[in-house]
């Protein structure tokens, strides 16, 4: 588990002997932190998407799909989603959503 950098947790002796090894260490470290992150707003934009549409407001399922969109695209860009994973899980999003006016 990383821990932010700063901490007294990130200061202890690294187990990296070799001076590139401690730095990619702190690297890990960082970019750790800012995946979470990311994947954190990939998942809450996704979150929004499902709780509209199971609430069967197909406006609001819309509108939380375009919003979505750019931030998954945006995780596939940044490297913490793959870019097939990204297409299904529009194309599922998608039909779900025009399922909804049918119905």
């Amino acid at each position: 588990m990383a821990t932010a950098p700063g901490t007294a947790a990130a200061k202890k002796k690294p187990s990296a002997r070799h001076p590139s090894a401690i730095k990619r260490t702190r690297r890990n470290a960082r970019r750790t932190l800012i995946n979470k992150s990311r994947v954190s707003r990939l998942k809450t934009s996704l979150t929004k998407v499902e709780q509209a549409i199971t609430a069967g407001d197909r406006a609001k399922a819309m509108e939380a799909f375009r919003a979505a969109q750019p931030e998954i695209h945006r995780g596939v860009a940044k490297g913490v989603l793959h870019k097939n994973t990204a297409a299904r899980t529009l194309s599922r999003l998608n039909a779900r959503i025009k399922a909804m006016a049918g119905a």
